[in-house]
């Protein structure tokens, strides 16, 4: 194996690393996706037999907000594990070498996908969220509404270009069988 590659792999935990980080963000945030829309439904069905126990307005907003980073989080995850959306129908009859380069164009334009999540996602996030308030939450900004498509894109970018690095790999480094 080249040494070049022998030097890139050593940053594999911090790709890892990442992973794991963001992975048990969507967890911490399916938590309490599930805790407040329980708390919701019961204080919906049972607000009004039991007086304290009630439906607090903010709890829509929250668990929108908490399934918006969810989804493009998870979305992140699933390049790191090749297992986003991706036409492969025609894959066994594609030559290994160009079918490598197709996947290299294909992540070379998710990545691109990530730094436009990551930079005009930030400038709306800090312009236009940084502006507004959610209606039942007054105290919080929207900021926190838009700060997934950035944190995402940020996570995208890392995920790519280790598949970038992967695939490049495979044209230098013999596959194991």
């Amino acid at each position: 194996m080249p040494k070049f590659f022998e030097t890139m792999d050593k940053i594999k935990p911090a790709y890892d690393w990442t992973y794991k980080i963001v992975l048990i963000i969507c967890k911490l945030l399916l938590i309490a996706d599930i805790l407040i829309t329980s708390y919701a439904v019961a204080g919906r069905l049972l607000g009004p037999y039991i007086p304290f126990l009630t439906d607090p307005a903010w709890t829509e907003e929250v668990v929108l907000t908490c399934m918006s980073y969810m989804a493009v989080l998870s979305a992140a995850l699933s390049i790191r594990r090749g297992a986003h959306i991706r036409m492969t129908a025609f894959d066994r009859y594609i030559p290994k070498t160009a079918l490598r380069i197709l996947d290299i164009i294909a992540d070379i334009a998710v990545l691109a996908l990530g730094f436009i999540m990551l930079f005009v996602g930030w400038r709306y996030t800090s312009t236009l969220g940084s502006r507004g308030f959610y209606v039942s939450l007054p105290w919080l900004s929207r900021f926190w509404m838009y700060f997934p498509v950035p944190l995402a894109g940020f996570a995208m970018v890392i995920f790519e270009l280790e598949a970038i690095y992967n695939h490049v790999k495979l044209f230098f480094v013999k596959e194991d069988k």
